[in-house]
């Protein structure tokens, strides 16, 4: 299997996660880690096939599997959870990761454009819904004390100049897993979400026109009080946490990592 270290923390033993938006960036970073962290299986969805099945040869087909989902239509997330469970048995882990910023993301409120809006929330917002909906269900008839953890964002508790509609797309994904957490604790299924800093992923270099690597880091940079650049494996370490028994008491969290830049 390549790419993966050679030693395992295995405090995700017998695992089985879904990682949605998992063919490249975050969601890739955080399915490797799940597998290094001993779970069973990790099940990749997005739309990018090519992307998703080269991941699943690199970690090896025995542990990894490649569902094409778009998750704004939620007939696909349902199959997508119910193809999971079919195949290995149940789902403990929900990363529900996917998301874009939209084609106008330079707009302001005053020139929203209303039809973008509608695909940003598309995906952003109704998908992070149907798929912390069908996970949650699955987890509750297969009597799993689970753990879903969504991707929201520093813009997802402040406003910003522009990216008026990530903003807003944002917002509602915090406002999501606060309403969710209260009603499935008593289920013991956990549910938190992520707000990662400036990460260089595809999705920030396409949105910033940036095409290489070393002049994204430095627009990194400058977006965390800490030394160094914030990168994927960051953002995967606290899902991992999420994710784990380590953080048995702990959900309706928004995790901030961002090293330091909203303190």
């Amino acid at each position: 299997m390549a790419n993966l270290s050679p030693t395992a923390n295995n405090k995700l033993h017998g695992k089985v996660a879904i990682v949605t938006g998992g063919a490249s960036g975050i969601g890739e970073a955080t399915a490797r880690h799940i597998i290094n962290d001993g779970a069973r299986a990790v099940v990749i969805a997005d739309v990018q096939d090519d992307k998703g099945e080269n991941v699943v040869a690199s970690i090896g087909s025995d542990r990894c599997t490649y569902i094409h989902c778009d998750v704004a239509d939620e007939n696909q997330v349902k199959s997508l959870v119910e193809s999971t469970v079919s195949i290995y048995g149940r789902l403990d882990i929900m990363f529900s990761n996917a998301g874009i910023s939209g084609a106008t993301s330079n707009q302001t409120v005053l020139d929203l454009d209303l039809s973008d809006f509608d695909k940003v929330i598309a995906v952003n917002t109704r998908g992070m819904a149907a798929c912390v909906k069908h996970a949650a269900g699955a987890m509750k008839e297969g009597g799993v004390r689970g753990s879903i953890i969504c991707t929201a964002s520093l813009a997802g508790s402040r406003g910003l100049e522009t990216w008026t509609n990530y903003v807003m797309s944002k917002h509602a994904v915090i406002g999501l897993v606060r309403s969710a957490s209260l009603q499935l604790a008593g289920n013991g299924i956990r549910v938190n979400s992520v707000s990662p800093g400036m990460v260089g992923t595809p999705l920030i270099m396409r949105t910033c026109g940036v095409e290489e690597e070393e002049e994204m880091e430095k627009i990194v940079e400058k977006f965390s009080r800490m030394k160094g650049v914030l990168r994927e494996k960051h953002v995967a370490d606290a899902v991992s946490f999420l994710a784990s028994e380590e953080s048995e008491f702990v959900t309706g969290l928004d995790l901030v990592v961002d090293g330091g830049f909203t303190a």
